[in-house]
Order: C-alpha cells, then sequence, then structure tokens
C-alpha cells in the first residue's frame, strides 16, 4: 500500500475547512431565497391602496410635515422591499468593528422582514415572520452560537420592523393597527398592535421633517432590557420616495450611547418582490 505524502494530508487539512464554509454559505443562502420568496408570498394579497394627504387630517404637526416631505400626494402604498447595504457591526459593545455585508426584505401588510448580515466570522440572521422573531448566529455561516425565540424576541423584532418601515413609509401612515400620538412640534409617539402584541416608540423629527431618530425599550435577550435607539440620515429620493440611505442602531447603558451597527443602503428596490 502506498503512504500519502505529508503534502496531501496538508492540502487536504487546508481545504476541507474552506470546502465546509462554502457549503455552510451556499446552504445559508438558499435558505434565505425559500424564505423571502414564502415570505413575500404571505404579502401578496394585501389590498391595493393609494395615499392621499387628506389622510393626515388630525395627525400631530410633525407628522404631517414628515408625510408630506417624503411620499407625493397619490403614491400608491408600497407592498414591500428588499435592500442591500454595507456598514460595520459590533458583537459585542466592547469589541471593535467589523465590516458587514447584508440583505433584507420588507413586507408591509402583514408586518415581517428577513435580515442576513455576513461577515469574515459568522453569518446573523433576524426576522420577524408570521407574527414571531427570532435571531440566529452561525460561526462561519454553520456552528450556531447565539440565537433565540420567545416573546422577548417577538417584541424586539416587531419593533425593529416598526423603526426601520422608515424604508417602507407607507407603512406609517395611519390605519386599524397603527396610530400617532402627538408629543410636541419636534416628536411624536408611535404605536403599533399586531396579533395582540403593542410596540411603541418615540419618532423625532429634524428641521427638514424628516424621521432622524427613534427611541423604545427593546430586549436585548431574554433577560435584559434597555433603551435602544436608531438614527437614520441622508435621506435621499429612490423610486420617487424620500428615505434614509445611513442608519445606525445603538443601546443606551447607563445613559451612554453605545452604537454595535452601522448600515449603507446600496441598493433598494419596491418592486418586483423578489429575492436577490
Amino acid at each position: 500500500m502506498k503512504k500519502t505524502t505529508p503534502w496531501l494530508l496538508a492540502a487536504a487539512t487546508l481545504i476541507a475547512p474552506i470546502l465546509g464554509l462554502l457549503v455552510a454559505r451556499t446552504v445559508a443562502a438558499r435558505r434565505l431565497r425559500r424564505d423571502v420568496q414564502r415570505l413575500f408570498a404571505a404579502a401578496a394579497g394585501a389590498p391595493v391602496q393609494t395615499y392621499h394627504e387628506t389622510q393626515l387630517a388630525g395627525l400631530p404637526a410633525p407628522v404631517q410635515r414628515y408625510f408630506r416631505h417624503v411620499l407625493r400626494d397619490g403614491q400608491p402604498y408600497l407592498r414591500g422591499l428588499r435592500l442591500r447595504h454595507g456598514g460595520q457591526f459590533k458583537t459585542d459593545l466592547k469589541k471593535d468593528w467589523m465590516a458587514i455585508e447584508g440583505e433584507q426584505y420588507i413586507t408591509a401588510d402583514p408586518p415581517g422582514f428577513i435580515w442576513q448580515g455576513t461577515t469574515r466570522q459568522f453569518v446573523a440572521r433576524d426576522e420577524f415572520v408570521a407574527g414571531r422573531g427570532r435571531l440566529d448566529v452561525r460561526l462561519l455561516g454553520a456552528v450556531p452560537i447565539a440565537g433565540g425565540t420567545g416573546p422577548a424576541y417577538d417584541q424586539g423584532e416587531l419593533l425593529r420592523w416598526l423603526v426601520e418601515s422608515t424604508w417602507l413609509p407607507t407603512a406609517l401612515l395611519p390605519g386599524h393597527h397603527l396610530a400617532w400620538t402627538a408629543i410636541n412640534d419636534h416628536s411624536a409617539r408611535l404605536t403599533l398592535t399586531h396579533r395582540g402584541r403593542s410596540v411603541s416608540c418615540l419618532a423625532r423629527f429634524n428641521e427638514r421633517g424628516e424621521m432622524a431618530e427613534c427611541e423604545a425599550p427593546r430586549q436585548m435577550d431574554a433577560a435584559t432590557q434597555w433603551p435602544w435607539l436608531a438614527r437614520f440620515e441622508q435621506y435621499r429620493r429612490w423610486h420617487g420616495v424620500l428615505i434614509p440611505t445611513v442608519g445606525e442602531a445603538s443601546w443606551v447603558v447607563n445613559g451612554q450611547r453605545q452604537s454595535y451597527a452601522r448600515f449603507v443602503v446600496r441598493e433598494l428596490d419596491y418592486e418586483p418582490l423578489r429575492p436577490f
């Protein structure tokens, strides 16, 4: 029997992890595509509606300015979106920033989203689908290292949908399950009730009428709740709708804002509703 040469063993040792990583990434991409198709299928039957400025009567003044600024009268309601982003991310507030690439898919009715972010070290997925929230983080896309489901994640992910609907502003128009409450001339409270669960955030608007930040208590995990802050900047008109292209998420710990995500939108489509 011939002996296996040392260089063949060394090559196999190097190649096996690379192949494993490629397989894991491929499986994650296929699963994402399948689940996004299901997410968008659930929104296919949403009623066709059109926005008119007459709907703004009675809303708080900063909210009226916001919708007049970002939407045009006669704008059809947006069913959903898909976007790609770059940016930076922290796995822990005490750790360094790392580069991240992500995809996000959002539906307006019913409320839902799937986000998947990829770094050199891990693949993370956040979602709110069929009324349930979920987090899943896998080392190199294969080995589970963090995640969770349950009421805390249902609340946290539904809140994320509400805040990140600044990319889908017709979803923030008042309706049977969504209401705005006056605070002052530059802020208002936004409340959503979905499947018996309510989430609420304080929205602050800048001098241009843009939604600049949203703040709310959010479950960091099943046992910890901290103030959570989302900031939005660099609005631009995309497919006729004025939306932010830069977003930053932070936890407020002992009164100090500590950022953990900074995303820059690179690509965004409202139609067709399908995976990239």
